[in-house]
């Protein structure tokens, strides 16, 4: 079956959750506030300008779970959950869900926010497949390092294509939904990419390539 591949943030949910919850470990006095709002803002401005260093901003986003106990870091994620991320996912995206389901499509989420965020999203979504970056951890606690390849920019396609290997599936008929610029390696593989309410770069390359152009808000 055709695969049905989505971007998270700011592409399912209206917001994003790597950024969310560097706001909700500031408002719940997790972190210093200062510098940790100064540095989330930073490294927010550097992806949407897509200048991130991957590696730098991993070492400052998974410095928290490191520095917490497991419980203490569980606890908080259900509380970030219910306060910032299931009131924006956004009002298409169950409906889209759905149309790739009735069409029995192989539904994946590919993000570059790490997976200790995202797995209970994939799962609130109905989405079995995430190919989130994935956080070290190492006799039941996080390291605060990463494991394997982060799947961001080129890193979503080595890593859906590690998946594709193992899964022995492939790219024939399938479809990428994102809002971001940063999705560009991966959108010019799939059979049908979609900009969904997307920046101005991407907006500006799928009108060139005639891809199509939706908003789930």
């Amino acid at each position: 079956m055709p695969l049905a591949i989505f971007d998270l943030d700011n592409t399912l949910l209206d917001g994003d959750s790597d950024y969310l919850w560097g706001k909700f470990l500031v408002a719940e006095g997790v972190v210093d506030a200062e510098f940790y709002d100064r540095e989330n803002q930073r490294f927010y401005d550097e992806y949407k300008a897509g200048q991130m260093d991957i590696f730098e901003f991993l070492d400052f986003q998974l410095k928290p779970l490191a520095d917490n106990t497991l419980d203490k870091i569980l606890a908080l994620r259900e509380k970030f959950l219910e306060q910032y991320i299931w009131p924006i996912i956004k009002p298409g995206t169950q409906k889209l869900l759905d149309e790739h389901r009735q069409q029995n499509h192989t539904m994946v989420i590919v993000t570059a926010t790490n997976s200790f965020v995202t797995e209970p999203i994939s799962e609130k979504l109905d989405i079995a497949t995430l190919i989130a970056t994935i956080p070290e951890m190492v006799n039941g606690q996080y390291t605060g390092k990463v494991t394997g390849m982060p799947s961001y920019r080129e890193g979503k396609v080595t890593r859906l294509e590690t998946w594709l290997k193992q899964n022995g599936e492939n790219l024939a008929g399938s479809y990428f939904y994102s809002d971001s610029h940063n999705d560009l390696p991966l959108l010019e593989l799939v059979t049908h990419p979609v900009a969904v309410d997307a920046d101005e770069t991407l907006t500006q390359h799928a009108e060139m390539k005639g891809w199509k152009i939706i908003s789930l808000k």
